[in-house]
């Protein structure tokens, strides 16, 4: 039964009250499958499988040398064209227009194969896989797409993968985003494995530069550290095959990371983003124990340590929202900006019952914590004039909250660990030292 909104005011519950409530037990209001889904001008440009960042249709290509090939009806491919030319890789984007036709009767299968011969022959030098990206018309026709890319590959002569940019399934056990990342590893074949070789799994982009977990992972004897964005060629993709384990940095990989375990015989370890220093710090000592390798990590410790400390010093008290359109678990890092000594008053968030571990020790910190859903109808009436914050970290809190210093934390490279939380804590230092200069 869809609920009915009869208020004018914004859905909000307290971090207390939601942890009273339970992870068994949390509000429909916060279910975006429980209702209608509003697009808050706030997370517009985020909510959808194929929009700004690394949705579908950008994170299929990151296979050196792949091309793509957008089935779907115009509206379907309406901001592919804007963010091909703002990432860089307009020209390996194709375009298969579906009418209504086709929409009705299916008649675009057999199509396909042939349309992606085309595209083939038609460049300068030969893809190294062709990317068939899905839209909801064929989740709704029950299309079985492996099959169509199989006859396409028979074709082309060049291997053919589907990705799924099915918005349908985002509530679903394999959500866009999930799914895709299982589809580029599906073509890593099995290989022997170098005992000293890593798999860093988990996004479509690299880590940091200065990130620690480069230099910490060659501590414990690891010679290659292996990252899809940093493959600069299709036969370095394909070497990923040889690591002796992959380390799951998201949890959106762990599709991925059970099919190369099962397919490839490779095993995974989890590390998780964090912003908190000491969970970083037990974090890395049992990855010691699982590696049965000494880790040394106190100069890094040290010195996010020191960070924390000057920005207690010098922001304490500072009020927050932080939304979910940003580089970490809006609720984590919640949990680690209030030790730090900033006041979170507001959080915009999908909620899940893993999210309550955080939510527990955010409880006794902070209580009247409010949590918003950005997809919630009752989010056309939220005023953030009303209740103004000196801060706010991702894009959909700023869009909240004008006056406020921004954050946006949204960059490609991805933070990390120790040089993770120095990073945010001295984007956070500088978007509030130039607030102040502007008398705000």
């Amino acid at each position: 039964m869809m609920m009915e909104y009869k208020d004018t005011q914004p859905y909000a519950i307290t971090v207390g009250d939601l942890v009273q409530k339970g992870k068994d037990h949390i509000p429909e209001e916060l279910l975006s499958s429980k209702h209608l889904i509003y697009n808050s001008p706030a997370a517009l440009a985020f909510n959808s499988p194929g929009a700004q960042g690394f949705g579908v249709k950008r994170a299929g290509l990151s296979i050196p040398g792949s091309i793509m090939l957008l089935i779907g009806p115009g509206c379907c491919g309406r901001n592919t064209t804007i963010l091909g030319e703002q990432g860089g890789y307009k020209d390996r984007f194709y375009f298969y227009i579906l009418d209504e036709t086709d929409i009705v009767t299916g008649r675009h299968l057999q199509k396909i194969p042939q349309a992606v011969a085309e595209i083939v022959e038609s460049r300068r030098e030969k893809p190294s896989v062709v990317m068939l990206c899905m839209t909801c018309v064929d989740a709704l026709l029950g299309t079985d797409m492996e099959r169509v890319s199989r006859k396409a590959a028979s074709v082309c002569g060049v291997p053919v993968v589907p990705c799924y940019m099915y918005a349908l399934t985002r509530e679903g056990r394999k959500p866009p985003m999930v799914d895709v990342r299982r589809a580029l590893y599906s073509l890593l074949e099995k290989q022997p494995r170098h005992r000293r070789t890593v798999n860093l799994l988990g996004f479509f982009s690299p880590l940091q530069d200065d990130c620690e977990l480069y230099p910490i992972l060659r501590q414990t004897g690891i010679k290659q550290i292996q990252e899809l964005a940093r493959c600069r060629n299709f036969e370095e993709y394909l070497a990923m095959s040889q690591a002796n384990f992959n380390l799951v940095l998201h949890p959106e990989s762990w599709l991925a990371a059970q099919d190369m375990e099962k397919r490839l015989g490779i095993p995974s370890i989890t590390l998780t983003r964090l912003y908190q220093v000491s969970q970083i710090h037990r974090q890395y000592m049992a990855l010691s124990r699982v590696l049965g390798a000494p880790i040394q990590d106190e100069p890094w410790l040290e010195q996010a340590r020191q960070a924390v400390e000057a920005v207690r010093a010098r922001y304490s008290g500072t009020t927050v929202a932080i939304g979910g359109m940003q580089n970490g678990n809006a609720y984590e890092m919640a949990l680690a900006l209030t030790r730090y000594g900033f006041t979170i008053k507001e959080i915009y968030a999908s909620l899940s019952p893993d999210d309550f571990v955080y939510l527990r020790h955010l409880a006794q910190w902070s209580p009247e914590t409010k949590v918003y859903s950005n997809l919630s109808p009752t989010m056309l009436y939220y005023e953030g004039a009303s209740h103004p914050v000196d801060l706010t970290i991702g894009k959909d809190a700023a869009w909240y909250h004008e006056t406020a210093a921004h954050v946006n934390w949204d960059d490609d490279i991805q933070p990390f660990g120790y040089a993770g939380v120095l990073s945010l804590l001295r984007y956070i230092g500088l978007a509030l030292d130039e607030r102040g200069k502007n008398g705000r």
